[in-house]
């Protein structure tokens, strides 16, 4: 079945732009992403967009649909009523390059001031052990594509733009929380306090668990339940039990006199 469908999509670049009407050709079982390409092929030559798989494991299509931030590639044209006005707009909360491009450098910058994982000391790769319980724990924060549309629907970062500087974002937080959470990271005798990182240097506190990052997520990822609640509550038991408090003081003290 083929039919003729409407389609705003905004032209333009850091300067400004405008949504464009076209009138595009639609056929049975296609996604947005294939009728952007459409575009590009008759319309609109010079239309830029990121892509590259097509298969919803790059997370390079990351657009606004109808104002819901999805990936192109995954969103089917069924989900619309055949009279309905599609509209595509790059994602809000990232500068626009031109037409749906945007600049996400942002979350390159963050991912970078992680420290990553730390090899427990005295064992090779090959003598890790695991339980079940925990590699099925951090495996599925392992299953994130970077898309950023969790970063572009949270609204720490999407509306307040000052916030990008002490600010992660959910993406960069749940990836705090897989390192804490792992029984083989060894960050600590690193010298490394995750939880005290994840609060003040990431931002912690500005997430206030509305899960519009775990709505958005195309991988299911249940952000806000499985990594940002549970990081919350190591940090508020970290931050405000008096008996942690006093055993880290303790510890911080004994570093101190150590290193005099």
């Amino acid at each position: 079945m083929t039919y003729q469908a409407h389609f705003k999509v905004w032209r333009g670049d850091k300067d400004g732009g405008r949504l464009v009407d076209y009138e595009v050709e639609v056929n049975e079982g296609e996604v947005v992403l294939d009728i952007i390409h459409r575009l590009q092929a008759t319309a609109a030559p010079d239309l830029a967009v990121r892509w590259n798989c097509k298969a919803g494991k790059c997370g390079s299509c990351s657009a606004e649909v109808n104002g819901r931030p999805r990936l192109m590639c995954m969103t089917r044209m069924s989900v619309f009523d055949q009279a309905e006005i599609v509209t595509v707009t790059p994602m809000r909360a990232f500068p626009v390059v031109r037409d749906l491009v945007t600049d996400v450098s942002y979350n390159y910058a963050t991912a970078r001031a992680i420290p990553a994982f730390v090899p427990p000391p005295g064992l090779k790769p090959s003598e890790y052990r695991m339980r079940q319980e925990d590699v099925d724990r951090v495996q599925e924060f392992r299953k994130c594509i970077e898309c950023f549309l969790c970063q572009n629907t949270c609204h720490v970062v999407r509306d307040h733009e000052e916030n990008k500087a002490v600010f992660a974002g959910p993406r960069f937080l749940m990836r705090v929380a897989e390192l804490d959470m792992h029984p083989l990271d060894a960050a600590a005798e690193a010298g490394i306090d995750r939880k005290r990182a994840a609060q003040e240097q990431h931002g912690l506190g500005y997430c206030n668990i509305t899960k519009c990052c775990t709505e958005v997520c195309p991988e299911h990822i249940k952000i806000t339940d499985n990594a940002l609640i549970p990081l919350k509550e190591r940090v508020v038991d970290r931050s405000y039990d008096p008996l942690v408090w006093l055993g880290d003081k303790i510890r911080r003290r004994r570093g101190d006199t150590e290193r005099h």
